[in-house]
Order: C-alpha cells, then sequence, then structure tokens
C-alpha cells in the first residue's frame, strides 16, 4: 500500500514538475501544434462531406465545391487559434495536440464529421423549439 501512494505522489510530483510556463509563447506554440496535427481544412472537408449527404445526389458535389471555395481557412484557422490561446493553458493545448496527434486522436478526428453532421439538425431542431417555447413564455409574461 505505501509503495502505491508513493508511486501516486511521485507521478504527481513529476507531473508539476515539467508542466511548462503557461505563458502567451507557449500557448501560440502548443495551439500551432494541435493545429498540426488536426489541420482546420481536414475537419471542413470532413464536415462537408457529411453534411453534403442531407442533400439530394445532385446537388452535393457543388456544394462541397461551394463551401469550400467560399470559406476563408486563414481566418478560420486564425480564429481557432486565438480562441485557443485564449481559453486554454499552455499545458491544456500540449494535451491536446499529444492526444490528437496520438493513433486514437487520430482515429477519433476522422469521425468528427460523421458526428457534428448526425449531430447538428437535431441541435438545430432542439435550438429552434427552446426558442419558440421562451418567445412564448415571455409573451406571456408581457
Amino acid at each position: 500500500m505505501k509503495k502505491l501512494v508513493l508511486t501516486i505522489l511521485m507521478g504527481l510530483v513529476a507531473n508539476t514538475a515539467v508542466a511548462m510556463p503557461d505563458t502567451v509563447e507557449n500557448r501560440i506554440q502548443e495551439a500551432d501544434r494541435y493545429l498540426l496535427v488536426t489541420p482546420p481544412k481536414e475537419m471542413i472537408r470532413d464536415l462537408a462531406e457529411q453534411s453534403a449527404l442531407n442533400l439530394p445526389p445532385e446537388k452535393r458535389d457543388k456544394f462541397k465545391s461551394l463551401l469550400t471555395t467560399h470559406l476563408d481557412m486563414d481566418a478560420l484557422t486564425n480564429l481557432m487559434k486565438d480562441a485557443m490561446v485564449k481559453h486554454f493553458t499552455a499545458d491544456e493545448l500540449a494535451a491536446l495536440a499529444d492526444f490528437y496527434g496520438s493513433t486514437n486522436g487520430k482515429s477519433a478526428m476522422k469521425k468528427f464529421g460523421k458526428y457534428f453532421a448526425e449531430l447538428m439538425p437535431a441541435i438545430q431542431a432542439e435550438m429552434i423549439k427552446a426558442i419558440a417555447k421562451s418567445n412564448r413564455e415571455l409573451s406571456a409574461s408581457e
């Protein structure tokens, strides 16, 4: 039992000892590393592919082409990076990059397009219902 407790404590101390300083520079470095292992262009391409399945077959290719042509990937990537640097610590970004750069992480990322494409219509429908109910309640209370 003592060995187990000692091993756990050593692991915690080791993790604390190797934590990188949470500086903006380190956040930027780790956000860049994350974006290298999870390229936004691939995520958008996968999402477009899966979203197109909701359209008639004759419109799918045109939809995918227009979406990827008109989407400013540099702007989107910069927005993603700025938001990551703002909201995550350097260690959190490093952990994300480590995971999504791993075999399991890469496998999971390949499934995100299908996941979001399946979920988005349901989320939109639920949001529409919630907004309608909220508007009715607001109107009733006036």
